[in-house]
């Protein structure tokens, strides 16, 4: 009789979990181990952050949203990334990573653009914001019931994120990641129903019908 530890894959805790979500919980356990990481004496990888203007700082860009100030600055991301992620990848599917680079690349070069002088810019907090941009941007274009659904659930649960984009006199808030962050998810999403809308209209088009 075969012991529990050959419990087909089927049976085990994790068939509860979609695959494609597991690929968000493990960004999420990279991001804490690295954290974790920090923590050691002689390393302080929150250096590599953005810096805006500078040629050094401009490797902070991809890397932004892996810093992290404290585990308290971690935790606040965590939960919005996975939810919002998740919605994200749900409408993207084969090209969230397009979407994840996309916002990545545009957010921190316009935080590396109009950061304040002397700061240095980390957290995934600009990320979680470029997904809030895009799922708003995408309910308010489609209008489709699931998508409105969608739009109504992410502005009551996280619309006190419109507030994070103003400037702060907080030296520790990074109002221009998230605020470039938001820009680049709403390019992006602004961007898909546009493609989606002229698939749609090729789709229906008299003459494109006539030839099939």
């Amino acid at each position: 009789m075969p012991s529990s530890s050959n419990t087909p894959l089927e049976r085990r805790w994790t068939r509860f979990i979609p695959l494609s979500f597991r690929g968000l919980l493990a960004a999420v356990a990279f991001v804490w181990g690295l954290e974790i990481i920090d923590l050691l004496p002689a390393i302080n990888m929150d250096a590599f952050g953005v810096r805006p203007r500078s040629i050094f700082g401009l490797i902070g860009i991809p890397l932004m949203p892996l810093l992290h100030g404290d585990f308290s600055h971690l935790l606040s991301n965590t939960f919005p990334f996975l939810i919002l992620g998740w919605i994200v990848l749900r409408a993207e599917k084969e090209n969230f990573i397009v979407a994840t680079v996309t916002i990545i690349l545009l957010g921190g070069m316009g935080t590396w653009l109009i950061g304040r002088d002397d700061s240095i810019h980390i957290g995934a907090s600009g990320l979680v914001y470029g997904y809030f941009g895009y799922v708003m941007i995408r309910a308010f274009m489609e209008r489709r019931p699931k998508w409105i659904a969608t739009g109504l659930f992410v502005g009551i649960f996280y619309g006190g994120m419109f507030f994070g984009m103003l400037p702060s006199f907080n030296q520790e808030i990074s109002w221009e990641g998230h605020l470039c962050g938001m820009l680049a998810g709403i390019w992006f999403g602004w961007r898909r129903s546009k493609e989606r809308k002229a698939l749609k209209n090729l789709a229906l088009d008299p003459f494109d019908s006539l030839v099939k």
